[in-house]
């Protein structure tokens, strides 16, 4: 089963980065190298291993961390937002994570959570609070 199914953050870094971004060559090296020799292939790629080829990344190009970053916490603060209005204390690491820990929520605690997942996230309270609402 495929594991990572959105490649925004690692095609955000090199579309940052001159005459690397748009490098097939490349993107498959850095993915071969990743997965020590086991794929070329993103769609192949393990979470753990998607994580750290774009830590790593990130690392040689630190500006497109500040970027993810940013965006990253943008998508908490929205997501924190949504677990207010429907009634979870905000201002408790512990409730956030028990509520979050669900395998209908998240399935992980909120620090763990990626742009994508956040993203994902911010779906199903929407959805929570429209249905609260109705």
């Amino acid at each position: 089963m495929q594991e990572v199914t959105n490649f925004a953050r690692f095609y955000s870094i090199l579309k940052r980065v001159p005459k690397i971004g748009d490098d097939e060559f490349f993107k498959k090296e850095m993915v071969y190298i990743a997965t020590g020799g086991r794929t070329e292939s993103l769609k192949a790629i393990t979470r753990k291993e998607y994580d750290a080829l774009c830590d790593l990344l990130e690392k040689r190009f630190p500006e497109k961390r500040d970027i993810y970053v940013g965006q990253r916490r943008k998508k908490r603060s929205c997501c924190l937002k949504l677990l207010q209005k429907i009634g979870v204390d905000t201002t408790s690491w512990p409730a956030i994570n028990d509520y979050c820990k669900s395998p209908k929520i998240a399935g992980k605690v909120f620090a763990e959570l990626d742009i994508e997942e956040l993203q994902q996230l911010s779906k199903k309270l929407r959805m929570i609070l429209k249905k609260k609402e109705e």
